[in-house]
């Protein structure tokens, strides 16, 4: 959680750390609205949802963010399953919600249900990125310029996770981008696609919350080496190339739910 602080306070504390390596937890949280056929809709609002939930509202992740003063790494965090297999009620409601999230982003022809970041490796030094992306169970491999923001830095200070971070701005496709980031960590990065400001971002806010970049933990230790590699499970296509298949597919979906309301 961010806690406000007064203007000038950073300077009273050690500007950067001396490690510029490590890794930092992440969540991430995206606002989905399923574009789904009305009535399988009604029929999923009416039951509750499976496990009780109603119609899940975003989709929320783990990632983890490996780094070092040249590169970094962001993956996913693999999930554990519950001790002994299948556990009581409390348990099955969880799985039961996420098959049926699960049923739900299969059916919706919403690019925030079906376009998904796996991976992502970016390079300082070069100014390149290469995503992992999963659509519709297909994945592709995107290299890529490394995106740049046009950051206005603002006075704003605040703690987080024990780190003074400072809040900068951009607007990026019509999308309006706040990030919080930390000079004590000297490094130019951050998760996803978002860096380029004098410290590491911790977290990022886009068009107001809609999606989510937020910070849970930090370690300032080495990275083992060999560990921030380019991710290469996928098609390569280019981000032109990807973009069309996204168009194309979910226009696929769109026609399959007319077919099938008619």
């Amino acid at each position: 959680m961010l806690r406000k602080i007064t203007p000038g306070l950073l300077l009273l504390l050690p500007v950067a750390l001396s490690a510029q390596e490590g890794s930092i937890a992440f969540t991430h949280s995206v606002k989905v609205d399923f574009e789904i056929p009305e009535e399988m809709r009604a029929r999923f609002e009416a039951r509750g949802g499976r496990g009780g939930r109603g119609l899940p509202t975003e989709r929320v992740s783990q990632f983890v963010l490996l780094f070092n003063s040249t590169e970094s790494l962001m993956k996913p965090v693999p999930r554990v399953a519950p001790e002994g297999g299948r556990g009581g009620k409390g348990d099955f409601d969880r799985r039961g919600g996420a098959v049926a999230t699960r049923r739900l982003r299969f059916s919706s022809a919403s690019r925030t249900a079906q376009d998904e970041m796996v991976e992502a490796h970016t390079r300082y030094d070069e100014g390149t990125i290469v995503e992992a992306r999963r659509l519709l169970g297909r994945s592709f491999i995107i290299a890529d310029k490394r995106p740049t923001y046009a950051w206005k830095l603002t006075s704003e200070q605040a703690e987080f996770l024990g780190h003074v971070v400072l809040k900068a701005t951009a607007v990026q496709d019509s999308s309006v981008i706040e990030a919080w980031f930390t000079p004590q960590i000297p490094v130019q990065g951050g998760p996803a696609t978002f860096g380029g400001l004098p410290g590491m971002i911790l977290v990022v806010s886009i068009d107001d919350g809609q999606e989510q970049y937020n910070a849970t933990g930090i370690s300032m230790s080495p990275v083992a080496e060999g560990v921030i590699v380019r991710p290469s499970d996928g098609d390569e296509v280019t981000r032109e190339e990807y973009e069309e298949i996204v168009a194309e597919k979910l226009e696929e979906l769109r026609s399959t739910q007319r077919r099938i309301r008619e």
